[in-house]
């Protein structure tokens, strides 16, 4: 326990492992609640799953060259139930069900897209895709470069990514930064409802190969979403953050689930008087630095939140572009990296919630941000 703490850093126990461990046995409504209460005052709900399931019909129907693939996608519905129904309304030859062998489904999926269809390649969960990564960061994004810009590969790597709940340390990995850092592919991060549809059906409709990251504890959670969401036609521009919550004493970046966390520490800091402007990145790559840009020369202070690893993390590419940019003269503080502890993710429910930032941890590190100066 004492390395576990040390190892942490900015991941301190903020409140009693007992009592933060507690905080899984929530019940599904009283989470939702916590989610809605962030968003806008829409009367119409969706959930993230249906999001996504909503944007792979749409996508299906509108293009008959788009097809899924992945395992139990088609029988069972999906392991996370994000294709359910979509056997019946489109078919085995648009729903289709796959061996457990990633590197086998990838590399037929990167070759159909080669061939000019547009396959959406899930995979149970990202940390089985390394089984697959030569086919997606040799074939899938390298191709169109090194054919001289004749060849594409429209193709979508989905699933879910990161963090669960008790899987250990072989299934809680982010794969933002990896995915991030690779040239031709373009990478997202879905947080609520309307960026997972949104994101997705571009995805879907982007010449390139699109790695869309998910998260499996995000799948039941519901947001209001504004009417527009529900239009066919409704899509998010890839590579353009979304200001979530206006603010001027420091700016929150994040992505995925972490985005939640940094709402809930914004809400409590405002009731201490501070106002935290946050961001959600909404794409990893390509990524929108103007964005953070224009918010760091405005509240002076920047704090990046990941639940990924602080070694050469989507924070730190944050943190580096933000130095060799005219918004380091805005700086008041360093900028500061609140991410998950560097460590393999343990299987204990305690040790599990203290290696993972939330509210509390955000909410402490805020306040030491703004106690501190450059040079100080």
């Amino acid at each position: 326990m004492t390395f576990l703490r040390h190892a942490l850093t900015h991941i301190g126990p903020v409140a009693s492992p007992l009592k933060r461990a507690a905080l899984r046995n929530i019940a599904p409504g009283a989470v939702n609640m916590a989610q809605r209460r962030w968003q806008s005052n829409s009367a119409f709900e969706m959930i993230v799953r249906d999001a996504l399931n909503a944007a792979l019909e749409e996508e299906m129907v509108r293009d008959e060259t788009v097809f899924l693939l992945g395992e139990e996608v088609a029988q069972y519905n999906g392991a996370y139930k994000v294709s359910k129904g979509l056997l019946d309304k489109l078919g085995p030859q648009r729903i289709v069900d796959t061996p457990i062998t990633e590197i086998g489904f990838a590399g037929i999926a990167v070759g159909a897209a080669l061939g000019g269809l547009k396959p959406i390649c899930e995979f149970m969960t990202f940390n089985f895709a390394m089984q697959a990564i030569d086919h997606i960061v040799n074939s899938a994004a390298k191709t169109h470069y090194m054919s001289g810009g004749h060849i594409k590969c429209p193709i979508v790597f989905r699933g879910p990514n990161g963090a669960a709940s008790a899987v250990a340390a072989q299934h809680s990995q982010c794969y933002a930064a990896w995915y991030g850092s690779v040239p031709g592919l373009k990478v997202v991060s879905p947080w609520n409802s309307e960026d997972a549809k949104g994101l997705l059906k571009a995805a879907i409709r982007d010449p390139n190969p699109v790695v869309v990251l998910e998260n499996e504890l995000m799948y039941g959670v519901s947001f209001p979403v504004p009417e527009a969401v529900q239009s066919k036609d409704f899509l998010i521009e890839i590579g353009k953050a979304k200001v979530e919550r206006q603010g001027s004493d420091v700016t929150l970046v994040a992505h995925s689930r972490a985005v939640g966390f940094s709402m809930g520490a914004a809400e409590k800091l405002a009731k201490e008087g501070i106002s935290a402007e946050v961001i959600n990145l909404r794409s990893i790559r390509p990524l929108d630095i103007d964005t953070i840009i224009k918010s760091v020369k405005k509240t002076n202070r920047l704090i990046t939140v990941e639940g990924g690893w602080p070694m050469y993390g989507v924070g730190s590419e944050i943190s580096a572009q933000i130095m060799e940019s005219d918004a380091f003269d805005y700086l008041d503080a360093p900028v500061t990296r609140v991410t998950g502890a560097d460590i393999p993710m343990p299987y204990a429910a305690n040790l599990e919630t203290l290696a993972c930032p939330d509210e509390d941890v955000i909410t402490t590190v805020t306040k030491k941000v703004l106690n501190k100066k450059i040079g100080a």
